[in-house]
């Protein structure tokens, strides 16, 4: 691991914004001074806001946030570099780099061993008012699996490329995970003490359902856990989600439910020169046509019509907007033949498929599957459940303090931007803290265009290194908020 910077009396120098230079160095005098001057600055910040020059609900000029940036971004490269990939999700690694750097910042972590390989780790800053719940800043530290075959760049190089940080994870989620850490860092550096607790939480297996993370977490240490809120993953800046040129800065408030399928069909095995409609490879295909020519009404859920309201804006024809409306299947793997490779005069016994299916909040999943079953019912196929179903769990409410806090902080960073609840076409972890009780929202602060946005699991996956940088400073401003 390459060393990492340690905090200097740089961190401490006086850093400002040049758009809010002048009205951050009055803030800070008057809060220096107090009374008459201090409330003669507030309603000065008021006058001046209202003419579009962003004034920050933190005075965060202390810290020397180019140098930090660099620090992180030196960080998240390291961490990139670390292959925790799902399947296995050996988190050891990852787990013992993510402790070192918060114990060389001074804040003790506690690394979680939920199984042979997976690891879980937690670390705490105290609030002033230790009585109410924590904020957890939640993150996963392994990755979806990557052919490096089908990648311009090496896939855990971390590479410096068109002002874009290239690999896996970078985007799905290592480097919001690193945007958390730094600026829970920030805190403890400039010694800042946030309204209420914050704990920093890197889970071992998001990517196949948090059994050996959140799930056990949750399960064996929720005493320490117990959050009223919870920041996640999936939110994010746009301007492609719309019908509109606006700025739209996303806060998830909700998943889609996962229900994976197993599709198995036998039939007649035999030569491959004499084809009959029995064949198995055959049956598969039109089993599978009629579940993927199922049609499924449009029926936007209350935060998809929440999001058109408050943009004032139709959303965008997209595979994405398209997919928050509906239920939606996707064909995700077939396979058939015998030999290796298959031999192509062969007709097999057998052949499979697998469905990845999402489902609108409030769908049952067992009716959901019930309907599945009828549409090829006559046919020698079977269809089984390859994922646990866990409780359905209602989207996060959008007027609640937090979610305020976070336009509060949204306006002072990006004045133009409208803030809107976003439903997820995936899952994340929250959906677990969601049944527990908490407030669950994703958010990650980056503006993305669309091609970015949607990169995550693929052969292109990245971040864009001003935005992560730009990132942590939001973050940073959020955490002092009180809510």
């Amino acid at each position: 691991m390459p060393p990492l910077r340690k905090v200097s009396e740089s961190f401490f120098r006086q850093c400002v914004d040049r758009p809010t230079r002048v009205t951050r160095l009055l803030l800070h005098r008057a809060l220096q001074a107090g009374g008459g001057a201090a409330a003669f600055l507030f309603d000065t910040a008021g006058a001046i806001r209202q003419n579009r020059i962003s004034v920050p609900t933190t005075v965060s000029s202390s810290l020397d946030w180019g140098r930090l940036g660099a620090e992180a971004l030196e960080i998240l490269q390291a961490y990139v570099r670390i292959p925790s990939v799902n399947p296995p999700a050996d988190t050891t690694k990852t787990a013992d780099f993510l402790r070192q750097v918060l114990e060389e910042n001074g804040v003790p972590a506690r690394v979680y061993a939920s199984g042979p390989i997976a690891r879980n780790v937690l670390a705490r800053l105290p609030g002033r008012d230790p009585s109410r719940k924590p904020l957890l800043l939640l993150n996963h530290m392994d990755v979806v699996p990557a052919d490096a075959s089908r990648w311009k760049v090496p896939p855990f190089a971390a590479a410096v490329h068109d002002g874009f940080l290239w690999g896996r994870g970078t985007l799905d989620m290592k480097g919001l995970g690193i945007q958390q850490l730094m600026a829970f860092l920030a805190l403890k550096r400039a010694g800042i003490v946030p309204p209420r607790p914050i704990l920093f939480l890197a889970t071992a297996d998001e990517e196949s359902g948090g059994r050996a993370g959140i799930r056990w977490m949750i399960e064996n240490h929720w005493d320490v856990l117990d959050p009223e809120y919870v920041l996640d993953e999936s939110g994010f800046g746009t301007r492609d989600l719309f019908a509109s040129p606006k700025l739209v800065l996303t806060v998830q408030v909700g998943d889609k439910q996962p229900v994976w399928l197993r599709l198995a069909a036998t039939g007649r095995p035999g030569h491959g020169s004499i084809p009959t409609g029995n064949d198995a490879p055959a049956i598969l295909l039109r089993a599978i046509g009629r579940i993927l020519e199922r049609k499924e009404a449009d029926r936007p859920p209350a935060v998809v019509e929440a999001m058109v309201a408050r943009v004032g804006a139709p959303l965008a024809p997209h595979p994405f907007t398209d997919s928050i409306r509906r239920n939606t299947v996707a064909l995700t793997s077939l396979s058939a033949g015998v030999g290796t490779p298959p031999k192509i005069n062969v007709i097999p016994s057998s052949a499979e498929a697998t469905l990845d299916c999402r489902l609108l909040p409030g769908v049952d999943p067992q009716e959901f599957l019930s309907s599945i079953r009828t549409l090829v019912q006559d046919l020698p196929v079977t269809i089984e459940l390859a994922n646990e179903l866990a409780d359905p769990a209602p989207p996060s409410r959008w007027d609640t303090p937090l979610f305020a806090a976070i336009e509060r902080t949204v306006a002072a960073h990006y004045p133009e931007a409208v803030v809107t609840p976003l439903l997820s076409s995936g899952f994340t972890d929250s959906r677990y803290l969601r049944q527990k009780g908490a407030v669950g929202y994703g958010f990650m602060p980056m503006i993305l265009d669309s091609e970015t946005a949607w990169s995550a699991h693929s052969d292109s996956e990245r971040i864009p290194i001003a935005e992560f940088q730009r990132g942590i400073r939001v973050l940073f401003d959020l955490l002092q908020e009180d809510f």
